[in-house]
């Protein structure tokens, strides 16, 4: 009887590992198939015009300016500039094109300025009919010299 017993127990014990083999060779296939894939994705690159010089430079142009406090001046050809507030911005710029709709208004905005308050500006003047709206920009030399 106790050589039954013996016997019986002479099976082979169950392995409590996991076996990592299997497991290296799906992470290996699954990398090299992102390393091939990966260049044939399209990144979303905006591309973005460039800026050059205009030949003649418009006699009548008007200057919103919106500073770093996001506060609004008005300036119209050589003038100074005057403060504006939102409200007013339509009515005041319809005011200096004097009924010439094809005088160019011009944005100029602050560096630190937030881009919602810049696109606030030129909805409120698209919106209410002003028709030739641009933003002004530093040309890629100016902004290399010290």
């Amino acid at each position: 009887m106790a050589a039954l017993a013996s016997r019986g127990r002479s099976r082979r014990r169950t392995i409590n590992e996991i076996n990592m083999v299997p497991f290296i060779d799906v992470m290996l296939v699954l990398l090299i198939i992102f390393m091939v894939s990966a260049p044939l994705i399209t990144t979303g690159l905006v591309d973005l015009p460039s800026v050059g010089k205009s030949r003649q430079q418009p006699e009548h142009v008007i200057h919103v300016i919106v500073g770093s406090d996001e506060s609004l001046k008005l300036k119209v050809d050589k003038d100074d500039p005057k403060a504006l507030a939102f409200k007013l911005l339509a009515s005041q710029v319809r005011d200096a094109q004097a009924g010439h709709a094809d005088t160019p208004v011009v944005i100029s905005a602050d560096r630190s300025v937030k881009y919602e308050a810049v696109v606030k500006v030129m909805d409120i003047l698209q919106t209410n009919g002003v028709q030739r709206v641009g933003l002004a920009v530093k040309n890629g030399a100016a902004e290399s010299t010290p």
